[in-house]
């Protein structure tokens, strides 16, 4: 079953994370749904990924015309420049996000399919990706179903900077990575690095 989540992406003024990151430990430290707090470290820098779970698609909208009509949205708006707020479902054959350490390097990379792309990309990496997991595990698949269209982003975990190189190398070099034709299907791409911030039941 496809798992829905409700995923903000701020962005602040240069050096201002360590300040903004103190306030969102406090303002979402009572958020149940909350999974992911991270700060990017590597690629489009000063934001932070904030990943929740969307169970009630109703309590998520009114969760976000809070945090836009609210003087200062999550206690942080004197640092923001930039603020995204989107729904995401899963790919059914990926694994419910939880809790727990699997970094604390996560790659997020977000593309941007053609369209009719979706059907078939889903196809291909639900075929690919158990030979690609074997190598190191894919922690989420999921596109946008609010905002621009066509985005879609997985999420995969490493231990260091430098077992991200290798690992990635070592799929390509044994063929399972990328899915065969996948490139095809893209418009464009990027690709972040995240680190947790201390609070993050995902670190």
């Amino acid at each position: 079953m496809a798992e829905h989540y409700d995923v903000t992406i701020v962005t602040v003024r240069p050096g201002t994370h360590p300040q903004a990151l103190a306030v969102l430990g406090k303002t979402l430290a009572d958020d149940a749904g909350l999974l992911a707090c991270w700060y990017s470290e590597i690629g489009a820098l000063n934001r932070i990924l904030i990943i929740r779970k969307a169970d009630d698609a109703a309590a998520a909208i009114e969760s976000r015309f809070a945090a836009l009509t609210a003087h200062s949205p999550f206690g942080i708006g004197e640092f923001i420049t930039d603020l995204s707020l989107d729904t995401y479902v899963s790919f059914d054959f990926v694994a419910p996000l939880q809790p727990g350490a699997f970094g604390p390097c996560y790659e997020v990379r977000s593309y941007v399919l053609k369209p009719a792309g979706l059907a078939p990309t889903m196809e291909l990496w639900r075929k690919a990706v158990p030979g690609r997991a074997r190598i190191s595990p894919l922690l989420a698949a999921m596109v946008a179903v609010t905002g621009a269209a066509i985005r879609f982003m997985h999420i995969w975990p490493y231990k260091t900077f430098d077992e991200r190189a290798r690992l990635r190398d070592k799929a390509v070099a044994e063929g399972v990575w990328p899915p065969p034709g996948g490139p095809n299907h893209l418009l464009a791409q990027q690709a972040d690095v995240y680190l947790p911030a201390s609070f993050s039941p995902m670190r």
